[in-house]
C-alpha cells in the first residue's frame, strides 16, 4: 500500500482581505492562511504559515482563482527573505511583505535588495517608525501603518515623516467611515479594514422604495411557501424590475414563439429560482452609491451562508442566502437594520439572526465573517469539517467572479 495514501490529509483555510484605493476601487487582496496543526520540520511558525500560503495558492487553489487579476499581498518571514527557503512567486502579481517583527539585520537588508532586483514590490508591514526598522524604508515600496488605537496627532506624524520619502501609504485596521475619511484626507493611498461593512447612518433615512421591493421579493423567496402569484404581484408592483424582466424574457436568447408582454407570463417561463437570482443581481447593481467591494462582499456572504446551510442538512437553504445577503443592507442602504427587518415579511428565525444574532442562520453568518477576517479560531460551523467550510469558501468565490460578469449586463 501506498504510504502517502496513509497519510491524513491537511486541510488549509485560506482567507482574502481586501485593500483599497482612494476611490475605494478594489487594489489587492491580502491573503490569509491556516493550516491544521502539523509539525513541520526546522520551521517557525511563521514559515510554516508563509510556506502554505505559497505551496497552496499556486498548486492547490490557484492565485487566479483567490485574487482574479488583483495583487495579492503575502508575508514573508525573515527565513524567505534572506533565501533559506525558496520563493517561485510571479512578482508582477504578487506584493511580498515584511512582518513587523523581522529584524532588519544585514543579511536581511541583502535579501531585500535582491528581491527588489528580481522585480518584485515590498510591503512593510505594522511600520512603527522606530530607529531600529527606518533602514527597512529605502527599500519598501508600501509602508503599512497600524491606526487602529492611535491619535489622530500620532497619525498624522507618521504620516508626515514618511510621505516625503515617496512611499506609498496604506492605513490598515480602518473600523470607521471616520477613520477612513480622515486618512484619506490626510493622503493615505491605500486602506485596509472592516470599515466598508459598517453603515455611516443619516438620521431619518428611508429605504427608497424601489430597493424595498426589490427586498420585499427576496424576503418571499426565503419562505418555504412562497408562490408564482404573490412573486409576480410583487415583481409587478416595481416598474423598473418589471421592465428588465419582459426585457431580459424577450432577449433572443429564450427564442419565445412570441413576445411575452405580461409579468406572470414572464415568471412562469423564467422560473422562481430565475427570478430570485436576478432580483439579486438588481439589488447589487442599483446600489451605484457604494463600493463594488461591499457588493461582493455581500455576494459572498449569501452564497457561503447557503452554502453551509445545504451541508448542514438545513431544511431551507435559500434562506441562509437571504442572511447572508441581507447582512450588509444597513451599510449597503445607509438605513439601521432594525428598521429594515420591519419593513420586511421576514420569517422570525431571520430577524432573530439579523437583529440577534441567534439561531442556525446566524451561526452560519458567524462561520462566514469569522473566515472572512481571518479568524480562524472561530471558523467553526455544526460540526463540518475545516474541508468542507474551506470549499464553501471557494465555491463562493468562484460563484461570485461569475455574477459579477452578469451585473453590467443586467444593470445596463
Amino acid at each position: 500500500m501506498d504510504s502517502a495514501s496513509t497519510q491524513p490529509k491537511q486541510d488549509i483555510f485560506v482567507g482574502r482581505q481586501p485593500i483599497y484605493g482612494r476611490r475605494l476601487e478594489l487594489y489587492a487582496y491580502e491573503l490569509l492562511y491556516r493550516g491544521a496543526d502539523v509539525d513541520y520540520a526546522d520551521f517557525s511558525e511563521g514559515d510554516r504559515a508563509t510556506s502554505q500560503v505559497l505551496l497552496n495558492t499556486f498548486t492547490e487553489f490557484g492565485l487566479e482563482r483567490i485574487v482574479g487579476g488583483h495583487l495579492a499581498f503575502i508575508n514573508l518571514t525573515r527565513g524567505f527573505i534572506v533565501g533559506e527557503y525558496p520563493l517561485p512567486v510571479p512578482r508582477t502579481q504578487v506584493v511580498l511583505e515584511v512582518l513587523e517583527d523581522v529584524p532588519p539585520d544585514e543579511q536581511v537588508i541583502e535579501g531585500l535588495k535582491s528581491l527588489r532586483q528580481r522585480g518584485f514590490k515590498i510591503a512593510l508591514d505594522d511600520f512603527d517608525c522606530e530607529t531600529e526598522r527606518l533602514p527597512l524604508l529605502a527599500l519598501a515600496d508600501i509602508v503599512k501603518l497600524d491606526i487602529l488605537g492611535l491619535e489622530e496627532q500620532k497619525v498624522r506624524e507618521r504620516f508626515e515623516l514618511l510621505k516625503p520619502l515617496g512611499l506609498k501609504l496604506l492605513a490598515e485596521k480602518i473600523e470607521t467611515r471616520e477613520q477612513f475619511e480622515l486618512c484619506r484626507d490626510m493622503g493615505f493611498d491605500y486602506f485596509q479594514g472592516y470599515f466598508l461593512a459598517k453603515p455611516n447612518v443619516v438620521s431619518g433615512q428611508s429605504i427608497p422604495a424601489n430597493n424595498l421591493n426589490l427586498l420585499r421579493l427576496m424576503a418571499e423567496f426565503q419562505s418555504p411557501d412562497h408562490d408564482l402569484e404573490r412573486v409576480a404581484e410583487i415583481v409587478s408592483q416595481d416598474v423598473a424590475l418589471s421592465y428588465k424582466l419582459l426585457r431580459h424574457i424577450n432577449a433572443a436568447i429564450y427564442g419565445m414563439p412570441r413576445r411575452i408582454d405580461s409579468v406572470k407570463e414572464t415568471v412562469t417561463y423564467l422560473g422562481l429560482s430565475t427570478v430570485k437570482n436576478l432580483a439579486c443581481l438588481f439589488i447589487l447593481s442599483g446600489v451605484n452609491e457604494q463600493p463594488r467591494e461591499l457588493l461582493v462582499t455581500a455576494m459572498m456572504r449569501a452564497k457561503m451562508c447557503e452554502l453551509l446551510g445545504r451541508a448542514s442538512k438545513a431544511a431551507n437553504p435559500p434562506s441562509y442566502f437571504t442572511m447572508g445577503l441581507f447582512s450588509t443592507l444597513d451599510a449597503l442602504l445607509n438605513v439601521p437594520m432594525d428598521r429594515i427587518v420591519k419593513k420586511l415579511p421576514l420569517s422570525e428565525e431571520l430577524q432573530l439572526g439579523l437583529l440577534e444574532g441567534r439561531g442556525p442562520m446566524a451561526e452560519a453568518l458567524r462561520c462566514t465573517l469569522a473566515y472572512e477576517r481571518g479568524d480562524w479560531d472561530a471558523v467553526d460551523c455544526f460540526g463540518l469539517s475545516r474541508s468542507t467550510i474551506k470549499n464553501a469558501f471557494l465555491e463562493a468565490v468562484i460563484w461570485v467572479e461569475a455574477v459579477d460578469k452578469e451585473i453590467a449586463a443586467v444593470a445596463a
